[in-house]
């Protein structure tokens, strides 16, 4: 069984959980981030498996384009959604339902959220600003739930 994973990262949080799910998946898995690679041809893939996060309160515009420009070949793969996202329950939901097509949400085989992170490090001025103004948090933060990636991965192996 061939895998691709189709993810997009601004500061490592969901390239993190892409490693983790990569070690925990079984057969050939590929990696592309988006933001530096070009999407191959899905032909050979069984599986894809697409990521993102949410920043300012919206997943990054290359995994809207992604699911846009090739939904109807992702609607003939076994398919895996997951978010990267500060928010629980309805509200993560909400961003979830926001980020990817209706069409997708309904053909995907499973779905998940795997936390979030804040790394201020990692942002400019300007995001280190708003996140504080927003979120209440002044320092980093990770809240990567690593058992949802585990569960993700297992659901994914068990098709």
């Amino acid at each position: 069984m061939r895998t691709i994973i189709l993810f997009a990262s601004n500061y490592g949080t969901v390239e993190s959980c892409v490693a983790r799910l990569k070690d925990l998946l079984q057969g050939d898995i590929t990696t592309i981030d988006l933001r530096h690679q070009k999407v191959p041809s899905l032909e050979a893939f069984d599986t894809v498996i697409i990521g993102g996060s949410i920043r300012a309160g919206k997943i990054q515009k290359v995994i809207k384009r992604l699911c846009a420009k090739h939904a109807p070949e992702l609607l003939t793969k076994r398919l895996g959604l997951f978010l990267c996202c500060m928010e629980e329950g309805a509200k993560a939901q909400q961003q979830f339902e926001t980020a990817y097509p209706a069409e997708l949400r309904q053909h995907a085989a499973v779905q998940s959220f795997f936390g979030g992170a804040f790394y201020f490090e990692r942002m400019n001025w300007l995001e280190r600003i708003v996140i504080r103004k927003i979120s209440g948090i002044s320092t980093n933060v990770s809240r990567i739930n690593d058992s949802a990636i585990v569960e993700f991965a297992q659901k994914m192996t068990q098709l």
